[in-house]
């Protein structure tokens, strides 16, 4: 096992070196650059202008650009952001832990709710149950993750006003109880996690159905009802967990899933993670904070995979053994 770790962390290196590396030559390789506005504003000189590049080191080789990129971030220097003026790990700081948050809330909730609901669906294949909530699921799949979160804010926040439509702590937080700032962020999670929750958990629910149905006509669950093994047991002890092998497979493909649709329902939520950070650096063209956010990505996907390939193996004995 430590052997496949290892392994697995080596790919994983390379991966990020990969992706930071194709975002380095397409953020320079796109029109515009950092101090766009500023540049354009008439009563900056060339020397002035020049002056600017020189001081971040704009005016030097692509290549250069890229080599000093590299040896900074072997040094675990990520950069100093040029909109904010501030170390960017410090950004990062703040954001990530927002976005795992939410992240996190959203991945537990889709899964614990999208592997029940497929495990009912498949044990009452072809019922009306079945039919209505697979036709729900189905709906919820098609709707792009940015109109439910718009018509999260329309119904729960605008016409109900039982839930705060934007950020993540009331204005008077700090003034609060260690109770009632847990209940505040609890309060501000829902509408943002239950939006992305309810994608990813559309997709659980009609894979893990498909993977009970499959599972059912198995040999070894005719074994257990010839044994008289109660129906329940057969179903959730031996079905399900067979069942269960395909969709954690799926774990690892929901954080790419999930970390895409963050940057839209944080912005739509006004949610200070990643997702805002990415996009605001995007347009002032923050060289540093896009390459940063790009690795932070990255390094979340592929952690996403191998905690995928542990539990597949918790839940398989035979690739324990392996």
């Amino acid at each position: 096992m430590t052997a496949y770790l290892l392994r697995r962390l080596l790919q994983g290196i390379a991966i990020a070196f990969v992706v930071v590396t194709f975002t380095f030559l397409l953020i320079h390789a796109a029109p515009g650059e950092p101090f766009g506005r500023l540049l354009d504003d008439p009563r900056m000189t060339p020397d002035l202008q020049a002056a600017l590049r020189a001081r971040y080191g704009l005016d030097r080789p692509l290549a250069v650009q890229y080599l000093r990129f590299l040896a900074n971030l072997v040094r675990g220097d990520l950069g100093t952001s040029l909109a904010f003026q501030r170390p960017v790990s410090q950004l990062l700081a703040t954001a990530v832990p927002n976005t795992l948050l939410l992240m996190t809330t959203a991945l537990v909730l889709s899964f614990a709710g999208g592997i029940a609901l497929g495990a009912a669906q498949g044990a009452k294949a072809g019922s009306w149950f079945d039919r209505l909530t697979g036709g729900v699921t189905v709906v919820i799949s098609a709707i792009p993750d940015f109109w439910l979160a718009l018509g999260a804010v329309l119904i729960f926040a605008l016409r109900l006003h039982v839930l705060p439509s934007s950020g993540m702590r009331d204005i008077m937080h700090e003034s609060f109880s260690t109770v009632e700032k847990a209940l505040d962020l609890l309060k501000h999670l829902v509408l943002p996690a239950g939006t992305l929750a309810l994608v990813v958990g559309a997709a659980v629910a009609r894979y893990q159905r498909a993977a009970l149905i499959d599972a059912l006509p198995g040999d070894f669950v005719r074994t257990a009802r010839a044994k008289g093994v109660p129906r329940r047991a057969v179903l959730y002890r031996h079905a399900l967990r067979n069942a269960l092998l395909p969709t954690i497979t799926l774990f690892g493909l929901a954080f790419p899933a999930l970390l895409g649709g963050a940057v839209f329902v944080e912005n739509i939520f006004g949610w200070p993670g990643m997702g805002g950070l990415a996009v605001n650096a995007i347009f002032e063209h923050d060289y540093p904070i896009i390459l940063a956010v790009a690795l932070a990505v990255s390094a979340m996907v592929v952690l996403g995979g191998l905690l995928a390939d542990l539990l597949y193996a918790a839940v398989d004995p035979r690739l324990r053994r392996a």
